[in-house]
This record gives structure tokens, C-alpha cells and sequence, in this order.
């Protein structure tokens, strides 16, 4: 007999029952499916058999319950797609990235992508989910399954393994469609209700449910300036033969890591001279308003568009919003008690729309420094005046959004959003999220310069990630330009870093699931030595070594 305790019970089950069963004697307890199990600390999916420890189920209103979800339905989709389509006139199709509550399918092939096409295979899809079919797992040795890749023309997946240490590859299948998948799986397609497919530029959008919703499908609202920027940036990708871990790989196994970065710096900074030659051509904008999220590189950025803009004949000032917090006392709290610093009522808005108003009136203006160790405003004798060519660069999570700066006419403001959006897949079918990119930049920052731990930056994202839900991506498509901080390199580098972070977590804390995921998602990259990054490369204000006071 195997003992597990759940909650306050303590059961014995008979040995060979499996996690499956357990979640069905629970499942009335719980508003959602129950996907996984959590024992001792690791993730187990449902056919797995089981073993003593403290158990918790796993629905899809937590991350691993959600991505389990999300892995599920590509699976089925693609079998739907591969069916409807025929495997002979299939090319290829792509999971390339995250747009609007959804992610961005491209298909190849001898077919059209039409609003008939995408009714045929969402009605697969759902003929699938109706059949629960299981989803079956399976272990090969790495060097058939990079025979299998071959074999199968999934070209990207057999340069991925080449550089794999590990012995065994765990493979998928619905009803003998077969697919390597980088993480869990749900037990079966009838699991997998809630989708939808939507016709969108050169493909379509699989719309699946969030965190906050796991039975309800977002509506698709379309973000075509968010998709230009990720589109070109997949454009360049395709173009250089690096769309993929394992082309990158290859290109650091060749040698050509120093290229790269040469390239990849050449190709930001080209894109933010760019921008700032658009600024200069608005003759009417005197605000330079820039929003992103955590660890999108803002700070570098600012910097080096100043000196783009100092270039072009114009006298950049940098403004940061946050000197026009509210004393602390007065700030506003959550629904914890704890002070909202990401809250738009936590700034003095009344104040700094007259700061700047007055400022492009000509006025000589004191601004405001913030004290964050006595929580106050101070002055300090800061007193600043514009003239012709000077200009203002605001950074600040609320410059999008024009309740921050509703009194300054809309023609003097220039919105500029920056993220970091990687335009690197793991292979074809699984991508990398935008977030898993920037988590390993602010954790490897968060130890350098605040001594904080990988726990601590784990354990504080899920309240990052909300408040840039609700104050940055609202507003992403009012900017007049964007700017994607992501560079092809940087996880291959950033390994180095934020490896002994993670492994440095215990096992027996709720942070360790997380923490092990990302060390099996980093053990796919060559990891490489940053020597060769520039000293005003963005990577640079996350790893230290920078020329720019960031």
C-alpha cells in the first residue's frame, strides 16, 4: 500500500493505482479539471502511478496546470490540422509567438488558410475532444528520436537534440500523431474544451483560456502594431537561419557567436536611430513617453535614444516618473494591505501634468526628487527650462496611458513601447515565452544589484505580472513606435548566470517547481561568455558592465 496525504486526509492506496484515479474522488471538490499533481515538490501528470508523500492537485488556474493545457491543445490542433490539411501537402507549421490572448499559427502547404479551412479543423478539434482519445507518452533514446525528427522532416527538432546530454526523449501522440512537446500533458482530449481558432494576418490565432478564466474563452482583440514588431522580428529570424534553439546552437557551435552579437547590437541600434528619427521629423512633440514591463531594458534604451537624439540636433532630458510618487502615507494599498506602488493613484498626476504643461509653455520649473528611504518628496534646486530644440524622455510603466499626462495636447507626446518579445522558438512547435525571457533578466538583475534570491523574484512575479496587465498592455497599441529588446544571444548567456540562482532554491519551497523548469528549459542552450557583448548593449544593464548609468 502506498500512503498519501492530502489536505488533512491520510490514504492508503493499493500500489499500481494511478494519480487519475485519486483526482477523480477529489475532482468534486474543485471548480476546475484537475491536470496534474504536485508530490514531494515535483510535478507528476495523471497516468503516472503513485507513491507516498503530501499530494496537491494541479487545475489550470496555476501556470503548470495552464501551460499542461496550453501543450495539449498545439497537440491537438496540429492532429486536426495534419488531418483536415492531408500530411502529404503539409510544409510546415509554426507556434511563432503570443498575440492577443492567443498564439500566432503559421501554416505552409498546398492549402489555403481560409475561414472554411479553420471551420474543418476546429470541428476536428472537437470531434477529438468528444472521442477522448488519450494523450500517450512514450520514452525513446535521444539518437532515435533524432532519427524519428529526421525521418519525419521535423528538421528543427533533430538539430535541437544534437545538443542534448540528456539519454531519454519523452514523445506524445494522439491516436498515433506523434510530437515532442517540452513540458507535461494533460491524460486525454477531453480535457481540452475551451478553444477557438480566428483567422488573423498570414494565419490564425489558437485562442485559449487564461489563469484568471480557465473555463472562458478572451475575446481576440487584434494588436496589429504588437504583431508587426514580432512578425519582423521572426522575418529576420527566418532570414539568418535562427528561428530555432538548435540553429543558434549550431551557429555557437560554428564559432559565430561574436557575428551574432555584432549583428544582433548593429540591427537595435540601427532600430533606435530609427525611432529617433522620427521623433526629430514630428516637429510638435517636445514628450518622448516610454512604457514597457519588467525587464524590458527601458533604462538602456532611454539612454541610447538620447544619444540618437542628440545626433539628430536635439537636447533629450530624461524625466523619471516615479520622482512624482505620492508620500508613501498616502499611497494606495491592494487588497492585501500592501502598498499599490504599480497603481497610477500612487503617482502625483495633478502635479506632474503642471510640472510639464508649464514646461512647454517656456516656464522654469523645479522638479521633483523622490526619496524612496524616507518615502517623500523632496526638491533639491533641480530647476529645468525648455527651449527650442530640448526635449523631454519620460520613462515610467503609466506613459502610455493618457490619464498620466491628459492635459498635454496629444501632437507634443511621442509613445514608445518597448519589450522584450524573443523571437526565438525552442523548434516549431513550442515556443518561448516573451515572460520566461524577462524572469531570467530580472532575477539575474534582482541578485546583482539588490542581493535579492531567484526565490524572491519567483515569488513576487505573479504580482508583477498583474499589475502589467492591467497599466502597460492596455495601452501597447497607442504607441507611435516599438521596440523589441530582445536579442537572439541572450538566454545562451544569461545561462551562465542564472543557473547557480536557481539551483540554489530548495527543493521543499513553492518556488522549486518553477525553479526546475527553467533550468530544464536553459539546458537546451550552449551557454556562452558575455566578453564580447558591447558595454552599452541592453543585456548589459541585467549582467552588470555597463557604460551607461543604468
Amino acid at each position: 500500500m502506498v500512503r498519501v496525504k492530502i489536505g488533512t486526509d491520510i490514504r492508503e492506496y493499493p500500489q499500481g493505482t494511478t494519480w487519475a484515479q485519486v483526482a477523480e474522488e477529489y475532482q468534486s471538490g474543485f471548480e476546475h479539471d484537475i491536470l496534474l499533481v504536485q508530490i514531494g515538490g515535483k510535478l507528476q501528470e495523471l497516468h503516472k502511478t503513485v507513491r507516498d508523500g503530501s499530494l496537491r492537485f494541479i487545475t489550470a488556474e496555476e501556470k503548470p496546470g495552464m501551460s499542461a493545457y496550453q501543450r495539449s491543445a498545439t497537440l491537438l490542433m496540429l492532429k486536426a490540422l495534419y488531418a483536415v490539411a492531408g500530411a502529404e501537402r503539409v510544409e510546415k507549421v509554426i507556434v511563432d509567438f503570443s498575440v492577443g490572448k492567443g498564439f500566432f499559427v503559421e501554416a505552409r502547404g498546398a492549402f489555403t488558410v481560409d475561414d472554411g479551412f479553420l471551420e474543418q479543423v476546429k470541428a476536428k478539434m472537437e470531434e477529438y475532444v468528444n472521442r477522448k482519445i488519450p494523450i500517450q507518452k512514450r520514452s525513446v533514446s535521444t539518437d532515435d528520436a533524432i532519427e524519428l525528427f529526421h525521418d519525419h522532416h521535423m528538421y528543427d527538432k533533430e538539430r535541437l537534440f544534437r545538443y542534448r546530454r540528456v539519454s531519454r526523449v519523452n514523445m506524445y501522440s494522439i491516436d498515433g500523431f506523434e510530437d515532442y512537446y517540452y513540458g507535461y500533458m494533460v491524460p486525454d482530449t477531453g480535457y481540452l474544451k475551451y478553444f477557438d481558432l480566428k483567422r488573423y494576418q498570414y494565419g490564425f490565432v489558437l485562442l485559449l483560456p487564461t489563469m484568471g478564466k480557465p473555463k472562458e474563452l478572451p475575446e481576440f482583440v487584434p494588436q496589429d502594431k504588437l504583431f508587426a514588431t514580432l512578425a519582423e522580428s521572426a522575418r529576420w529570424g527566418r532570414g539568418t537561419d535562427l528561428e530555432t534553439v538548435g540553429a543558434l546552437n549550431d551557429t555557437i557551435a560554428a564559432g559565430g557567436m561574436a557575428h551574432l552579437i555584432l549583428i544582433q547590437e548593429a540591427l537595435q541600434e540601427k532600430k533606435i536611430a530609427e525611432i529617433a528619427a522620427q521623433i526629430a521629423e514630428k516637429k510638435t512633440a517636445k514628450f518622448v513617453m516610454i512604457a514597457g514591463p519588467s525587464s524590458s531594458g527601458k533604462t538602456t534604451f532611454s539612454h541610447r535614444l538620447s544619444i540618437q537624439l542628440e545626433a539628430a540636433g536635439l537636447r533629450p532630458h530624461p524625466i523619471a516618473v516615479d520622482n512624482y510618487f505620492v508620500n508613501r502615507a498616502d499611497s494606495p494599498r491592494d487588497a492585501e494591505g500592501n502598498y499599490d506602488y504599480e497603481s497610477i493613484k500612487c503617482l502625483d498626476v495633478e502635479q506632474f501634468n503642471r510640472d510639464m504643461t508649464a514646461l512647454m509653455a517656456g516656464e522654469r520649473v523645479e522638479l521633483p526628487y523622490y526619496n524612496f528611504k524616507k518615502g517623500i518628496r523632496e526638491y533639491k534646486g533641480d530647476f529645468l527650462q525648455l527651449g527650442k530644440d530640448d526635449i523631454l524622455v519620460i520613462e515610467g510603466i503609466h506613459c502610455l496611458n493618457d490619464e498620466l499626462s491628459y492635459a498635454l495636447p496629444r501632437e507634443s507626446k511621442f509613445k514608445i513601447y518597448i519589450s522584450a518579445l524573443t523571437q526565438l522558438n525552442i523548434d516549431e512547435h513550442n515556443r518561448i515565452p516573451t515572460t520566461d525571457g524577462r524572469l531570467i533578466r530580472r532575477m539575474v538583475r534582482d541578485a546583482r544589484t539588490r542581493g535579492s534570491s531567484a526565490r524572491e523574484t519567483i515569488r513576487m512575479w505573479p504580482s508583477v505580472r498583474r499589475g502589467e496587465e492591467q497599466n502597460i498592455f492596455p495601452y501597447q497599441e497607442e504607441a507611435d513606435a516599438m521596440f523589441n529588446s530582445a536579442l537572439i544571444y541572450e538566454l545562451a548567456v544569461l545561462k551562465q548566470y542564472v543557473e547557480p540562482l536557481l539551483f540554489g532554491i530548495p527543493r521543499d519551497c513553492d518556488e522549486y517547481v518553477e525553479a526546475k523548469r527553467l533550468l530544464k528549459f536553459l539546458d537546451y542552450f550552449i551557454g556562452v561568455s558575455s566578453e564580447d557583448i558591447p558595454k552599452n548593449s541592453i543585456l548589459r544593464e541585467f549582467i552588470g558592465g555597463s557604460c551607461l548609468d543604468v
